[in-house]
């Protein structure tokens, strides 16, 4: 994976037939148009009363068109949807607020940890910042 997506940094890679066909028979997708992503933003807020972030309403859209009734399915949020007020608000005339403990949300800096491609080394990582 790490030697793929450093050829994706150079334009792109090819996925051997194998591969590809390994992929598709584990994992399934799907995608989401932004006007299909702003639909489900408003119909989970309707039906549910649950605010969604765009990136889960992109999950629920794509869930909810897979689905088999047969097959329990979960849906997890990816994040507050008061990180995208704009987008949440022209769904459902909503502008959701940051709750206090993010309230600095957008001033923070972005911090993020490069680990070796290591399950050990992630491991390690988050034990080590864990919470005591």
């Amino acid at each position: 994976v790490a030697q793929l997506m450093n050829e994706l940094g150079q334009g792109g890679f090819d996925v051997s037939q194998g591969a590809m066909q390994a992929l598709q028979d584990t994992y399934r997708s799907g995608r989401a148009s932004e006007d299909e992503t702003t639909a489900t933003i408003a119909d989970t807020r309707r039906t549910t009363g649950e605010l969604l972030c765009p990136h889960s309403a992109v999950g629920v859209k794509v869930a909810d068109e897979l689905r088999d009734p047969a097959t329990p399915m979960v849906t997890l949020a990816t994040a507050h949807p008061a990180k995208f007020p704009d987008a949440v608000e022209a769904a459902t005339g909503i502008r959701p607020a940051l709750p206090p403990r993010m309230s600095d949300l957008f001033d923070r800096e972005e911090r993020f940890t490069r680990l070796p491609n290591d399950l050990d080394a992630l491991k390690a990582h988050i034990k080590g910042n864990l919470p005591a």
